[in-house]
């Protein structure tokens, strides 16, 4: 059972906390400890400002987040680590000797690929890493719930379709 969730990010600044807030702001009514940590984090620091910006145009308020280093020994069994890109989960393995129960956000969510990190960049990358975040984080969600990712519900409801209706659909395209 997942008690606690760390979202891991280079320097806990910008996606680790949008990824945490995002979370935290969903209604969900999953009952777990839930933050983000950087793998290299030199001295605590506030989040990035348009990071910040960017929560609060979307309703979202992060408030006195501080820039903090991941620890191994924050981690237990029970804890899922969701990281932006692949090279910050292989980090984990090779610097921190963790491989369990860690994966990439989209790797969690059923997908490939990493989130494109938005830091320097302008606003409008901002805006789209908090889209890609925000849908990855609601398929964690239900995953977390269900126990299932949300494709997989879809193909069970068209097999239970056909099942009902005695066999496949009827296609008049087919041969």
């Amino acid at each position: 059972m997942i008690t606690k969730l760390i979202f891991v990010c280079t320097d806990n600044t910008c996606m680790g906390p949008i990824a945490e807030t995002i979370f935290k702001n969903s209604n969900h009514g999953l009952e777990m400890e839930v933050c983000s940590r950087g793998l290299v984090v030199l001295f605590p620091e506030p989040v990035n400002p348009k990071a910040e910006t960017l929560l609060a145009t979307h309703g979202l308020i992060i408030s006195s987040h501080t820039a903090k280093q991941f620890k191994a020994e924050e981690v237990d069994e029970d804890t899922l680590i969701l990281t932006m890109n692949t090279v910050q989960k292989r980090r984990l393995a090779t610097d921190f000797f963790i491989n369990d129960n860690v994966y990439t956000l989209p790797e969690f969510a059923g997908a490939h690929g990493d989130v494109e990190d938005p830091y320097g960049k302008e606003t409008k990358e901002y805006e789209a890493c908090y889209t890609e975040l925000d849908g990855w984080i609601q398929k964690i969600i239900y995953r977390l719930l269900y126990n299932r990712l949300p494709e997989l519900i879809v193909q069970d409801v068209e097999l239970h379709n056909n099942n009902i209706l005695g066999g496949e659909k009827n296609d008049s395209n087919r041969q």
